[in-house]
Protein backbone atom coordinates (compact mmCIF):
# COMPACT_ATOMS: atom_id res chain seq x y z
CA UNK A 1 0.00 0.00 0.00
CA UNK A 2 2.51 2.44 0.96
CA UNK A 3 6.44 1.85 -0.05
CA UNK A 4 8.94 4.98 1.09
CA UNK A 5 12.27 5.36 -1.13
CA UNK A 6 15.36 6.95 -0.34
CA UNK A 7 13.28 9.98 1.74
CA UNK A 8 15.48 13.18 2.60
CA UNK A 9 14.16 16.12 4.96
CA UNK A 10 16.04 19.01 5.83
CA UNK A 11 15.25 22.06 8.13
CA UNK A 12 18.39 24.30 7.17
CA UNK A 13 21.50 22.46 7.80
CA UNK A 14 19.61 19.65 9.48
CA UNK A 15 18.44 16.80 8.40
CA UNK A 16 15.11 15.28 10.09
CA UNK A 17 14.52 12.37 8.36
CA UNK A 18 17.47 10.85 6.42
CA UNK A 19 17.43 8.03 4.05
CA UNK A 20 13.67 6.89 5.02
CA UNK A 21 12.91 3.45 3.46
CA UNK A 22 9.82 1.79 4.57
CA UNK A 23 6.96 -0.38 3.14
CA UNK A 24 3.55 -0.52 4.49
CA UNK A 25 1.28 -3.66 3.09
CA UNK A 26 -1.88 -3.50 2.55
CA UNK A 27 -3.91 -4.17 5.99
CA UNK A 28 -1.16 -3.82 8.54
CA UNK A 29 -0.87 -1.53 11.64
CA UNK A 30 2.24 -0.11 11.40
CA UNK A 31 3.51 1.17 14.77
CA UNK A 32 6.44 4.21 14.59
CA UNK A 33 8.09 4.52 17.84
CA UNK A 34 11.23 6.28 19.62
CA UNK A 35 12.07 9.46 21.62
CA UNK A 36 10.38 13.09 20.40
CA UNK A 37 12.46 15.02 17.72
CA UNK A 38 13.16 11.42 16.20
CA UNK A 39 10.99 12.55 12.87
CA UNK A 40 8.18 10.08 13.54
CA UNK A 41 5.53 12.85 12.98
CA UNK A 42 7.17 14.63 10.26
CA UNK A 43 7.39 11.29 8.75
CA UNK A 44 3.89 10.84 9.05
CA UNK A 45 3.07 14.76 7.40
CA UNK A 46 5.49 14.02 4.25
CA UNK A 47 3.55 11.02 3.41
CA UNK A 48 0.54 13.12 3.27
CA UNK A 49 1.78 15.79 1.24
CA UNK A 50 1.36 18.32 4.36
CA UNK A 51 5.58 19.12 4.26
CA UNK A 52 7.67 18.98 1.50
CA UNK A 53 11.02 16.53 1.27
CA UNK A 54 13.88 16.77 -0.63
CA UNK A 55 14.79 13.72 -1.91
CA UNK A 56 13.21 10.20 -2.30
CA UNK A 57 9.41 9.71 -2.87
CA UNK A 58 6.30 8.04 -1.50
CA UNK A 59 3.71 5.84 -3.29
CA UNK A 60 0.37 5.32 -2.24
CA UNK A 61 -1.62 2.59 -3.93
CA UNK A 62 -1.05 3.89 -7.69
CA UNK A 63 -0.44 7.76 -6.28
CA UNK A 64 3.60 8.64 -6.81
CA UNK A 65 4.42 11.65 -4.62
CA UNK A 66 8.04 13.04 -5.70
CA UNK A 67 10.49 15.34 -3.54
CA UNK A 68 9.98 19.06 -3.80
CA UNK A 69 5.71 18.97 -4.57
CA UNK A 70 3.92 22.26 -2.98
CA UNK A 71 1.75 21.27 0.02
CA UNK A 72 -0.49 23.31 -1.98
CA UNK A 73 0.14 21.95 -5.23
CA UNK A 74 -3.34 20.34 -6.67
CA UNK A 75 -2.04 17.43 -8.16
CA UNK A 76 -2.19 16.39 -3.94
CA UNK A 77 -6.00 15.82 -4.19
CA UNK A 78 -6.09 12.39 -5.04
CA UNK A 79 -3.49 11.45 -2.31
CA UNK A 80 -5.44 13.14 0.07
CA UNK A 81 -8.68 11.47 -0.75
CA UNK A 82 -6.93 8.65 -0.08
CA UNK A 83 -5.05 8.77 3.27
CA UNK A 84 -7.31 9.98 6.30
CA UNK A 85 -5.07 11.66 8.93
CA UNK A 86 -5.77 12.02 12.69
CA UNK A 87 -3.06 14.74 14.70
CA UNK A 88 -2.73 14.72 18.13
CA UNK A 89 -5.06 18.50 18.48
CA UNK A 90 -8.19 17.42 17.25
CA UNK A 91 -8.40 19.85 14.50
CA UNK A 92 -12.32 20.37 14.77
CA UNK A 93 -14.55 23.35 12.74
CA UNK A 94 -15.75 24.70 16.55
CA UNK A 95 -18.86 26.42 14.54
CA UNK A 96 -20.07 23.18 13.39
CA UNK A 97 -21.75 20.08 15.10
CA UNK A 98 -20.20 16.44 15.32
CA UNK A 99 -22.40 15.47 12.45
CA UNK A 100 -21.46 18.78 10.23
CA UNK A 101 -17.95 17.84 11.04
CA UNK A 102 -18.41 14.51 9.75
CA UNK A 103 -19.96 15.19 6.63
CA UNK A 104 -17.45 17.84 5.05
CA UNK A 105 -15.19 14.77 3.58
CA UNK A 106 -18.19 13.24 1.83
CA UNK A 107 -20.00 16.73 0.84
CA UNK A 108 -17.00 18.76 -0.41
CA UNK A 109 -14.38 16.09 -1.64
CA UNK A 110 -16.30 13.50 -2.80
CA UNK A 111 -19.01 15.50 -4.21
CA UNK A 112 -22.04 13.22 -2.54
CA UNK A 113 -25.51 14.55 -1.70
CA UNK A 114 -26.15 15.94 1.68
CA UNK A 115 -28.44 13.23 2.48
CA UNK A 116 -25.97 10.73 1.64
CA UNK A 117 -23.03 12.42 3.87
CA UNK A 118 -25.66 12.93 6.42
CA UNK A 119 -26.29 9.15 6.52
CA UNK A 120 -22.23 8.32 5.88
CA UNK A 121 -21.70 10.70 9.21
CA UNK A 122 -24.35 9.18 11.04
CA UNK A 123 -23.02 5.48 10.41
CA UNK A 124 -19.60 6.80 11.63
CA UNK A 125 -20.16 8.06 14.62
CA UNK A 126 -22.56 5.39 15.70
CA UNK A 127 -19.15 3.39 14.73
CA UNK A 128 -17.05 5.52 17.05
CA UNK A 129 -19.60 5.58 19.73
CA UNK A 130 -21.37 8.68 19.17
CA UNK A 131 -24.77 8.14 18.39
CA UNK A 132 -26.40 10.37 20.90
CA UNK A 133 -23.59 13.68 20.12
CA UNK A 134 -25.09 14.53 16.45
CA UNK A 135 -25.68 17.73 17.13
CA UNK A 136 -23.20 18.76 19.77
CA UNK A 137 -20.51 21.13 19.21
CA UNK A 138 -16.47 20.51 19.94
CA UNK A 139 -16.76 22.57 23.22
CA UNK A 140 -19.38 20.48 24.70
CA UNK A 141 -17.63 17.05 24.34
CA UNK A 142 -14.74 16.07 26.20
CA UNK A 143 -10.97 15.43 24.95
CA UNK A 144 -11.52 11.98 24.01
CA UNK A 145 -15.10 12.54 22.28
CA UNK A 146 -13.52 14.91 20.27
CA UNK A 147 -11.07 12.91 18.94
CA UNK A 148 -13.62 10.16 18.12
CA UNK A 149 -14.95 12.91 16.04
CA UNK A 150 -11.77 13.43 14.49
CA UNK A 151 -11.48 9.67 13.69
CA UNK A 152 -15.04 9.46 12.06
CA UNK A 153 -14.07 12.42 9.62
CA UNK A 154 -11.27 11.17 8.37
CA UNK A 155 -13.08 8.03 7.98
CA UNK A 156 -15.77 9.73 5.64
CA UNK A 157 -13.73 9.89 3.05
CA UNK A 158 -12.95 5.87 2.78
CA UNK A 159 -9.48 6.51 2.73
CA UNK A 160 -7.31 3.53 1.79
CA UNK A 161 -4.69 4.40 4.63
CA UNK A 162 -5.16 6.20 8.24
CA UNK A 163 -2.19 7.88 9.38
CA UNK A 164 -2.38 8.63 13.08
CA UNK A 165 0.06 11.52 14.71
CA UNK A 166 -0.14 10.87 18.68
CA UNK A 167 -3.89 10.62 19.05
CA UNK A 168 -3.98 9.57 22.35
CA UNK A 169 -0.69 12.31 23.86
CA UNK A 170 -3.04 15.19 24.21
CA UNK A 171 -5.65 13.09 26.79
CA UNK A 172 -6.17 11.75 30.06
CA UNK A 173 -5.81 8.02 30.46
CA UNK A 174 -9.62 7.35 30.37
CA UNK A 175 -10.05 9.51 27.21
CA UNK A 176 -6.80 7.64 26.17
CA UNK A 177 -8.83 4.34 26.74
CA UNK A 178 -12.12 5.19 24.54
CA UNK A 179 -9.45 6.25 21.03
CA UNK A 180 -7.77 3.57 21.23
CA UNK A 181 -10.51 1.07 21.54
CA UNK A 182 -12.01 3.13 18.39
CA UNK A 183 -8.04 2.13 16.78
CA UNK A 184 -8.18 -1.57 17.93
CA UNK A 185 -11.54 -1.91 16.23
CA UNK A 186 -10.51 -0.13 12.85
CA UNK A 187 -7.42 -2.28 13.04
CA UNK A 188 -9.33 -5.57 13.33
CA UNK A 189 -11.41 -3.96 10.59
CA UNK A 190 -8.63 -4.77 8.25
CA UNK A 191 -8.09 -0.89 8.31
CA UNK A 192 -4.11 0.08 7.08
CA UNK A 193 -2.95 2.45 9.40
CA UNK A 194 0.00 3.81 10.68
CA UNK A 195 0.59 4.96 14.29
CA UNK A 196 2.91 7.28 15.65
CA UNK A 197 2.84 6.58 19.04
CA UNK A 198 4.58 6.65 22.40
CA UNK A 199 1.42 4.06 24.33
CA UNK A 200 3.48 1.11 23.87
CA UNK A 201 0.92 -1.45 24.89
CA UNK A 202 -1.14 -0.41 21.60
CA UNK A 203 2.51 -0.36 19.55
CA UNK A 204 3.17 -4.32 20.86
CA UNK A 205 -0.43 -5.02 19.21
CA UNK A 206 0.73 -3.54 15.67
CA UNK A 207 1.92 -5.53 12.69
CA UNK A 208 5.25 -4.32 12.72
CA UNK A 209 6.95 -1.45 14.45
CA UNK A 210 9.91 0.76 13.23
CA UNK A 211 12.22 2.71 16.23
CA UNK A 212 12.90 6.10 15.19
CA UNK A 213 15.80 8.21 15.92
CA UNK A 214 17.66 11.46 15.15
CA UNK A 215 15.38 11.38 11.67
CA UNK A 216 16.52 7.82 11.26
CA UNK A 217 14.81 4.65 11.18
CA UNK A 218 17.07 2.47 13.74
CA UNK A 219 15.23 -0.69 14.64
CA UNK A 220 12.32 -2.58 12.91
CA UNK A 221 11.06 -6.06 13.81
CA UNK A 222 7.82 -7.42 15.53
CA UNK A 223 6.15 -5.17 18.19
CA UNK A 224 6.65 -7.54 20.97
CA UNK A 225 10.14 -8.13 20.66
CA UNK A 226 11.63 -4.56 19.24
CA UNK A 227 10.22 -3.13 22.53
CA UNK A 228 11.58 -5.27 24.86
CA UNK A 229 15.01 -4.87 23.67
CA UNK A 230 17.35 -2.40 24.91
CA UNK A 231 18.13 0.33 22.37
CA UNK A 232 22.10 -0.91 21.51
Amino acid sequence: MITITNLTKHRGPLAVLSDINLTVNIGEVTALVGPSGGGKSTLLRCINGLETFEAGQVQVGTFTLAANTPTTSKTLIPLRRTVGMVFQQFHLFPHLTALENVMCGPRYALQKSKAESQDIAQKLLARVGLSDKHQSKPDALSGGQQQRVAIARALAVEPAVMLFDEPTSALDPLMAREVLAVMRDLASSGQTMIVVTHDMDFAKQATIAHHMEAGRITRSGPPRELLSEPAA
